[in-house]
């Protein structure tokens, strides 16, 4: 497979039509075609299912999609690292990836003065879930991550922070708890509620860890990996919605914490015995010396 057919494929897909695409590309639309159905014959699979205004990925498709992302962008950071690396003056793109916690303001804080120190260096920040982000960083998309525990970090060099995320329970400005003038939420106010959980497995049973004796009786109504979308749910009545506290959950809803009380450490991690490219290097040793002082 060429590099520059799967760029077509991506925008293909991207598009949902084959004369739209072209003309991004600026090709005709014959030779894309051409193309498309010279990579299927290759790979000896279907790759879209084609309708009479546009098309859509099959299982294969969908597949390669997210292979060929992983595979361009990939080349594209690596042919940009390469040739940074050619100038006298630290220069050169970082990828961080984080979820939605408190730690990013340290991070960022960071950030900035790391560019105040080189102003040719440019972060690409991309806000997704712990998952992704190990994945990111395994396949070389991601130089450095921030993430929360629990994580599995044991392939990975990694700093924790001081920074912690208190855990609580989202709930509307109409929620009995609210309206009781609750301050804090033990288990036993939550027995028998409809709750919303996060998606990851292993912090839905530190979770219910938290429950104690009455985890048996939680009640899991939906699961989620955005707290923009739990936000939502919780709007609409779906039920409660077990959190970090981010300081922000939106107009007619409130933050309450939980009692015992429970918070995630955060972590900063970047591939273990990998070469990095320069500007990747001086700013895991930034943020190493921020953490020592």
């Amino acid at each position: 497979m060429e590099l520059r057919v799967l760029r077509y494929f991506l925008a293909v897909a991207e598009e949902g039509n084959i004369t739209w695409a072209a003309e991004l590309l600026q090709i005709s639309q014959p030779t894309l075609s051409r193309q498309l159905k010279q990579l299927e014959d290759e790979l000896g699979v279907t790759l879209f299912t084609r309708g009479r205004h546009n098309i859509t990925l099959t299982r294969e498709g969908r597949l390669l999609r997210d292979r060929a992302q992983a595979i361009v962008e990939l080349t594209d950071k690596t042919e940009r690292e390469v040739s940074n690396g050619c100038s006298g003056e630290l220069d050169g793109e970082i990828s961080v990836s984080c979820g939605d916690v408190r730690a990013v303001e340290y991070l960022t804080a960071r950030m900035a003065a790391f560019r105040r120190l080189h102003p040719h260096v440019r972060f690409v920040m991309v806000s997704t879930t712990a998952d992704v982000i190990q994945e990111r960083l395994d396949q070389g998309r991601s130089d450095v991550a921030l993430m929360t525990e629990p994580v599995d970090v044991a392939r990975f060099d990694f700093m924790r922070l001081d920074a912690a995320d208190e855990w609580g329970v989202m709930v509307r400005d109409d929620d009995p708890l609210v309206l009781a003038g609750a301050r804090t939420v033990r288990p036993e106010d939550l027995v028998d509620r409809p709750l919303l959980m996060p998606f990851r497995p292993q912090v839905r049973a530190e979770l219910l860890s938290w429950f104690g004796p009455l985890r048996d009786k939680v009640q899991l109504a939906c699961i989620f990996n955005l707290p923009l979308n739990a936000a939502m749910a919780v709007r609409q009545g779906v039920g409660a919605a077990l959190c970090y506290d981010v300081g922000q959950v939106g107009e007619g809803l409130r933050f309450l914490p939980l009692a015992p009380h429970l918070e995630a450490r955060s972590v900063v991690a970047w591939k273990r015995s990998s070469m990095h490219a320069p500007a990747v290097e001086a700013f895991i040793a930034f943020l190493r010396e921020g953490l020592a002082q």
